[in-house]
């Protein structure tokens, strides 16, 4: 519906934080207030509302960003549920990746995953970043880690609006920003991942 309203260009997803390599640093806030959401997860305590996500006017209904199976509280914050358990995948108009800016761009709008129930103990700002397979040297490595508190698997979106429910072959655990997978059963499980990307069976 945003896409259709501005010109098949899909919602901007910006609002990310970068590590550089190399160092000790933490991250720096890529902030943009055209985002689909805005938010550190563990510590915002803002509503989402029109002037924190541009999505928020098509649902009205800010409940909708938290997984009711998320039992994680706002740091500091005791008895007060987290606002947000979802990013969107960086290959969704992510100006750090532009993979796709527009949804005509997309070659198979089915196969291109946007929005992911993102783990608890790792879910930081609102981008989902995956690196490709055919990348050089994070190609093993998880950006993000997807959830596993639905029976060790996560609900995912696709461009195309359909949702599909994926049975991880190994848990999941959150960590800070990136992680090498651990196992072969994980490496098949990023791998998969890596293959929807792209819009077009990794192309």
């Amino acid at each position: 519906m945003y896409a259709h309203d501005n010109d098949d260009i899909m919602v901007p997803n910006n609002y990310v934080g970068s590590v550089i390599m190399g160092t000790t640093n933490g991250p720096v806030m890529n902030e943009d207030q055209m985002t689909w959401c805005m938010g550190i997860a563990p510590t915002s305590t803002d509503e989402i509302t029109y002037g924190t996500s541009l999505l928020f006017m098509y649902n009205l209904n800010a409940a909708i960003y938290h997984c009711p199976a998320d039992l994680t509280e706002i740091q500091d914050h005791p008895g007060m549920p987290r606002k947000r358990s979802y990013n969107l995948s960086n290959s969704a108009n992510c100006s750090m990746d532009n993979h796709f800016r527009m949804c005509s761009e997309i070659r198979q709008t089915e196969e291109l995953f946007t929005f992911i129930d993102t783990h608890e103990d790792e879910i930081f700002d609102s981008t989902f970043g995956v690196i490709p397979e055919t990348e050089y040297f994070f190609n093993n490595y998880w950006l993000d880690v997807p959830a596993d508190r639905h029976g060790r698997g996560a609900n995912i979106a696709f461009a195309d609006g359909h949702a599909e429910h994926w049975r991880w072959l190994a848990n999941k655990f959150g960590s800070e920003f990136i992680s090498q997978s651990y196992s072969d059963d994980d490496l098949t499980d990023l791998r998969r991942l890596q293959q929807h990307i792209k819009g077009a069976g990794g192309n």
